[in-house]
């Protein structure tokens, strides 16, 4: 069946809701009044619906002309995500791929995944943005990210379980933690600083300390954390694969914890837009994958 309305009546209806009226709709659009009266009145007479009532001086959203515009909205927006897969499609490989990624993910596995990348397609530029909890999810909602390797699923997205990452609870190897003399409770560690990363989203998750203590730092990187934790300032939770020299060395020890001493993470890989992913997006995608099997 072919609509009987068009796109361009569509993004008339939204501009005038935009922009705060008829005047000012024709003046974005480059039209004349007239014109876009007119392809509001198409609508209402080919739908038998009124879309706009005249309260004073200004055209006001009718309950239907509501629910016409939130369909109108999504229709355009599908309407140009279709343009801007074709225009890709038709162009070859993406120019840019935005990758988020939580800062858990292994880097050197994920550098060795865009060296191989680069080497297929040398032309198309990464753009790699580091998270950190809920900046992942942040990223994909915002539109900020083709690919994400996130802890989470925001709603709305489906993703694959890309690996488990084991967060070990440590501290230095003289650190009195190490020396009570038995296998410690979270009562325990409350007297001792617990170094924390921030949640890297607007909307800081809380949580992401896993023990109330009396004293905390909170920084912004997983190296940071490591860092002090290795200078003795205090316990963390830290990444196994990113400690192993430090595990190695005996520079950090595993605390002697009743229970929490490990903790495991998901990691998923989700595609922003499966529909319109393109050929590079994908490659890139099928690359990650292979990484961690």
């Amino acid at each position: 069946m072919t609509p009987n309305i068009s796109l361009e009546q569509w993004r008339t209806l939204i501009t005038i809701v935009d922009a705060g009226g008829y005047a000012q709709a024709a003046e974005i659009m480059y039209k004349s009044q007239s014109a876009v009266t007119y392809a509001i009145q198409k609508i209402e007479s080919l739908l038998e619906v009124k879309v706009f009532e005249i309260q004073g001086r200004k055209a006001i959203l009718t309950p239907t002309g509501q629910m016409l515009y939130r369909r109108a909205l999504a229709l355009v927006n599908e309407a140009n995500e279709l343009e801007h897969a074709a225009h890709a499609l038709s162009a070859g490989w993406e120019a840019v791929i935005n990758i988020a990624a939580e800062i858990l993910f292994p880097s050197h596995l994920l550098l060795s995944c865009m060296a191989q990348f680069g080497s297929e397609s040398p032309h198309t530029r990464i753009e790699l943005v580091e998270s950190v909890i809920g900046g992942t999810s942040e990223a994909l909602l915002k539109g900020e990210a083709d690919i994400a390797i996130s802890p989470q699923l925001p709603p709305g997205f489906l993703g694959d379980l890309l690996m488990r990452v084991r967060l070990v609870a440590v501290a230095h190897a003289e650190h009195p933690l190490h020396h009570i003399g038995h296998m410690l409770t979270f009562t325990d560690l409350r007297a001792y600083r617990h170094l924390v990363v921030r949640d890297s989203s607007k909307k800081r998750d809380q949580r992401a300390a896993f023990v109330e203590v009396d004293q905390r730092w909170t920084v912004s990187q997983v190296a940071t954390s490591i860092e002090a934790v290795a200078m003795g300032y205090g316990f963390a939770w830290l990444p196994e694969e990113h400690i192993k020299l430090e595990l190695k060395s005996g520079l950090l020890r595993p605390l002697p914890l009743l229970e929490g001493g490990v903790r495991e993470i998901p990691l998923y890989l989700v595609l922003a837009n499966p529909d319109f992913a393109g050929p590079g997006i994908r490659r890139m995608t099928e690359i990650i994958k292979n990484s961690v099997e």
